[in-house]
């Protein structure tokens, strides 16, 4: 199958829905238009850069500049994690607990999908390395801010009954447990409905990109479902691992309720 290049012309036509939706913002006093069109002049930079980036990554395939690749990537979406945040915690922590979590989740996946799953030569070939630590990352970012945020604002809204546990002997685990499960919830909700509607309601976008540059159907499906199982697996234990740090964050050694870690959060 022939693939079909996009020229600067086809991808203004495409452009053209952005400049619609901005103006029925402003028709609409949506306010958003600034917004829109600032977040699109973005991601087509940061595209066009990372695709640039990425070639001289492929011509020039290395451990070393494919690892530094993926610490930037790593830690950019750490930094996300935090500022989705509305009560995120004070100082290091606040970036740590997110990047911790999916290094230790969505590299750690990651590595073993390259090495036990793939089979390339070598295993960190960046034009798979890459690519699959991205869609990765991409879901457990979101399944931990989620997570986080969920925890937060659950423990602030609900310091009387956590505190009045505290009080009847309970430990802080006990005490935060509804909160800490709740949360582990709301992170897992987005894959599990990704896994639940794909093929039906949608086709995911790497089988769709694979189908477009030629690959047959069948085989674009077994790389789909290879990575979306990646990702479940990715999300849920970041986020498990996430929410649990947090969790033991929100406490002292002397099982105090300590929102003061939280900006925002009230002082004990």
């Amino acid at each position: 199958m022939q693939v079909i290049t996009l020229s600067p012309a086809d991808l203004a036509i495409a452009a053209l829905l952005i400049l619609a939706l901005a103006g029925l913002s402003r028709r609409l006093r949506l306010g958003v238009e600034r917004q829109l069109l600032t977040s699109a002049a973005r991601s087509t930079i940061q595209l066009f850069l990372i695709g640039l980036v990425l070639k001289v990554l492929f011509d020039n395939v290395h451990l070393v500049w494919v690892t530094l690749m993926a610490g930037v990537m790593i830690a950019v979406a750490g930094r996300e994690v935090m500022v989705r945040q509305k009560r995120r915690f004070i100082g290091w922590w606040g970036f740590g607990v997110g990047t911790l979590s999916m290094f230790v989740s969505s590299f750690t996946v990651t590595v073993m999908a390259l090495l036990l799953v793939i089979g390339t030569s070598p295993w960190y070939a960046p034009q798979y390395a890459i690519p699959l630590l991205g869609m990765i990352l991409g879901n457990t970012m979101n399944g931990i801010s989620l997570g986080l945020d969920r925890l937060t604002q659950d423990a602030t809204q609900k310091r009387q009954i956590i505190e009045s546990r505290l009080a009847l002997g309970q430990s802080w685990q006990q005490a935060i447990s509804d909160s800490r499960r709740e949360a582990i919830r709301v992170g897992l909700i987005p894959i599990v409905n990704a896994m639940s509607a794909a093929g039906i309601v949608s086709l995911p976008g790497m089988m769709t990109g694979q189908i477009l540059a030629g690959t047959p159907p069948v085989e674009a499906v077994k790389y789909q479902i290879l990575v979306m199982f990646l990702i479940a697996g990715g999300t849920g234990f970041g986020t498990v691992v996430a929410v649990s740090f947090a969790a033991r964050r929100l406490f002292d050694e002397r099982q105090r309720l300590r929102l003061d870690r939280l900006r925002g959060g009230s002082p004990n």
